[in-house]
């Protein structure tokens, strides 16, 4: 029987967010040094080629979705302080979403930077995640059996735990 005060993962790591007893507690990040921090996360909105169609010939009716989705990304990142509890307020110095098109499907990519105490892992799936809503927004009209699919972290640098970059088996197709 697991130990309810166990803060520990399934890879044995701690995990920070928890104190000793168990309780929810915002990481001390004071003593950290700032390093040049950057994640990249990808994610991907399933659809039927029609809508995709609709997408590239810009014939929906709320307008310009890669444009609005790619602002809708940029503006989430910066406010994941806000959205994701515990998150720690950081001074991006860039952010970018671009998105790939496929026949039945948008792919969308974001990366985050910032010279902090903290990684930008959160802000980079934040402006996925929110990317993909908005495409699925814009969309919702024409095309309601839309999946938003395969979020994940892709690659991060920086900080004590150094650098990380996903299987490339995984990383075919989102």
């Amino acid at each position: 029987m697991a130990d309810s005060n166990d803060t520990r993962g399934e890879h044995g790591r701690e995990l920070s967010h928890l104190d000793a007893e168990g309780r929810l507690a915002m990481v001390d990040i004071s003593d950290k040094k700032h390093t040049l921090r950057t994640a990249r996360a990808r994610g991907r909105v399933a659809m039927a080629p029609a809508t995709r169609a609709l997408i590239t010939a810009g014939e929906l009716p709320k307008g310009n979705v890669l444009t609005c989705a790619q602002l809708a990304g940029i503006q989430a990142a910066k406010r994941t302080a806000e959205l994701i509890p515990l998150c720690h307020p950081l001074r991006l110095t860039f952010v970018g979403v671009e998105f790939e098109l496929e026949e039945d499907g948008v792919v969308i990519h974001a990366t985050a930077r910032a010279a902090d105490a903290t990684g930008v892992e959160m802000e980079a799936l934040t402006a996925v995640s929110v990317a993909a809503l908005c495409i699925y927004d814009m969309c919702k009209a024409v095309d309601r059996e839309m999946r938003i699919e395969a979020v994940r972290l892709v690659e991060k640098s920086g900080g004590r735990s150094g650098h990380y970059r996903a299987d490339e088996a995984h990383e075919e197709r989102p």
